[in-house]
């Protein structure tokens, strides 16, 4: 497979079009053309435009900086991006993207969506606020979203009041579980408290008047305590539903040792999770068995070292195989909006077999580490191999061990080669290489995992950037390639020429006029090694779970 592989992308001596030297190229350090800005390093770059900058913030944070930058830094830099286009008339494109991002799951966390909700909401242009506040509620699924945007409208705000629109807004937001009340019942005695904001300071300072009487005994139970609650009982069969359900949730909370088979039926007749459970029992292993039995995705995920420290995921356990069977499950994934980044930082700590913090450790369980890293391709949108002949270069330069996405385990050179191997897994025709200031060929295929790929990686001198190697590369080894996909921070500067010329002497050369380059951006800065004004040459963000179908979709020609 691979000398047939190797074939396709050799080219013969006589279709390669002899390298001229030439004495107008320029280093990476100097100017090439007027639209070219300077980078962290002082090497010339391209700046993507503003709303590209705004897809990489929401994607990608700024959570832990950049090697270059620090995270104010990043951030408010991001924040101008948002005022610039709000300023420019195009705030209400900024709102749009902010929905789309979230509903469709495409970032890994939701604080950067939520601080620019924020942004949104508390500027001066009437179309851009009433736009934001539309969205609350598709953005601002659980309680804890909504102590975010609290916390960041607070931050925002030039006042100290709430005003009508920020208080009818929130209103909405209780009113609308109207005809799913019970929702809102699990809702807010799951997330209490989060970011310094409680129910009861955002119920009191919105002035919510509640639209019925099954968001008033629910408000009331937040507010004051289940005696005010039960005063709004009526035989409404929502109604007895909801008093069931919290009448439920104050006798879990009384639960002691001696209590554990009756809170075990408690967990099952009102589907009570981890948060309802007194903290003196979160070591009992048959409540954890129950939990387990009902427990939503995320929160299994999440859990995945305490329950393997109490025995349930042991092998061939019916733990084991629950867990498996969810993870694998790619329509479960894809409705609880689980983002790949959540999987690679889970398989990452899990294969450790113990936490980050604290004294937690556990046995790992092979099959539920596969099941984990099959769980991370699987939550990326599929897209059909393109036919195309690539060469996925990764930058394993120094800057490249900054942590990502606020992870302290994955940095970005780990994350780049995450991202590498899905574009392996679904072409046929791909070599693969990691640069720096040189390049040193990969032998990676497509039964690789992201364990062996990594220690491949290991090794690697991490030294200064040069983004042309990949085209040098194929130039040096006489090499035919449709497609460069490039995994960078673009903070380049060591090269003696730019990777844009590099990739418009390779298209003469190679005599390969459309080869096309993608530049995956994986830090959330302004930089980009993609020429704006080449119509082959294309930015996609890191992790944005679009980005492999945008990606096959510029290959073929789509857009």
């Amino acid at each position: 497979m691979d000398s047939i592989k190797d074939s396709k992308m050799q080219i013969d001596s006589e279709d390669f079009g002899s390298i001229q030297p030439r004495g107008d190229l320029k280093s990476q350090d100097e100017k090439m053309t007027f639209d070219q800005v300077v980078n962290s390093t002082g090497g010339f770059v391209y700046s993507v435009n503003d709303l590209t900058r705004v897809l990489r913030f929401l994607c990608l944070g700024t959570e832990g900086g950049s090697y270059y930058a620090k995270e104010p830094e990043l951030k408010r830099e991001n924040i101008q991006c948002i005022d610039r286009l709000i300023m420019n008339g195009r705030g209400t494109e900024v709102v749009d993207l902010i929905y789309t991002v979230s509903t469709e799951g495409r970032a890994c966390k939701q604080g950067p969506t939520l601080y620019a909700l924020a942004i949104c909401c508390r500027c001066n242009d009437s179309k851009t606020k009433t736009a934001a506040y539309k969205i609350l509620g598709s953005v601002c699924r659980i309680p804890t979203h909504l102590f975010e945007f609290v916390k960041y409208c607070e931050k925002e705000s030039s006042g100290t009041g709430w005003g009508r629109a920020h208080r009818v807004a929130i209103g909405k937001w209780y009113n609308g579980f109207s005809k799913d009340p019970k929702k809102l019942a699990y809702l807010v005695t799951k997330y209490q408290n989060r970011h310094s904001w409680s129910h009861r300071d955002v119920v009191r300072l919105a002035h919510i008047k509640p639209e019925d009487s099954k968001i008033d005994m629910i408000l009331k139970y937040v507010v004051k305590d289940m005696a005010s609650a039960n005063s709004m009982y009526s035989e409404d069969s929502s109604v007895v539903d909801v008093k069931a359900f919290l009448d439920g949730v104050e006798e879990a909370k009384k639960c002691t040792k001696s209590d554990i088979e009756k809170l075990r039926s408690l967990i099952v007749e009102h589907q009570l999770v981890r948060e309802h459970v007194p903290t003196g029992l979160l070591d009992s292993k048959e409540v954890w068995d129950t939990l387990l039995r009902l427990m939503p995705m995320m929160a299994m995920i999440r859990n995945l070292g305490k329950m393997s420290t109490l025995g349930l995921l042991d092998s061939k356990s019916f733990g084991e195989t629950l867990v498996v069977d969810k993870l694998t499950n790619e329509g479960l994934l894809k409705s609880a909006r689980i983002h790949p980044f959540s999987l690679l930082v889970a398989w990452n700590q899990y294969k450790a077999g113990r936490g980050s913090k604290g004294k937690l450790s556990w046995s790992v369980n092979d099959n539920i580490t596969k099941a984990l890293e099959e769980a991370f391709y699987k939550a990326f949108k599929n897209v059909p191999p393109t036919g195309k002949r690539y060469l996925l270069a990764v930058d394993v330069s120094g800057s490249m061990q900054t942590p990502v996405i606020g992870s302290s385990e994955i940095e970005a050179f780990e994350a780049s080669a995450a991202m590498m191997l899905l574009t392996a897994k679904t072409e046929d025709n791909f070599e693969v290489i990691a640069f720096s200031k040189g390049y040193t060929k990969l032998d990676i295929n497509k039964v690789d995992t992201l364990n062996t790929v990594l220690k491949k990686c290991s090794n690697l001198p991490f030294s200064g950037t040069d983004c042309s190697m990949p085209m040098l590369y194929a130039i040096d080894h006489k090499k035919k390639f449709d497609v460069f996909i490039v995994y960078t921070d673009s903070e380049t500067y060591h090269g003696k020429m730019h990777p844009s010329e590099a990739l418009k002497q390779y298209r003469e050369y190679a005599k390969i006029h459309d080869a096309r380059l993608i530049v995956v951006g994986m830090v959330s800065n302004g930089f980009s090694i993609a020429d704006p004004n080449d119509p082959f040459m294309m930015d996609v963000v890191g992790f944005d779970t679009e980005a492999p179908k945008a990606m096959s979709n510029f290959v073929m020609g789509k857009f």
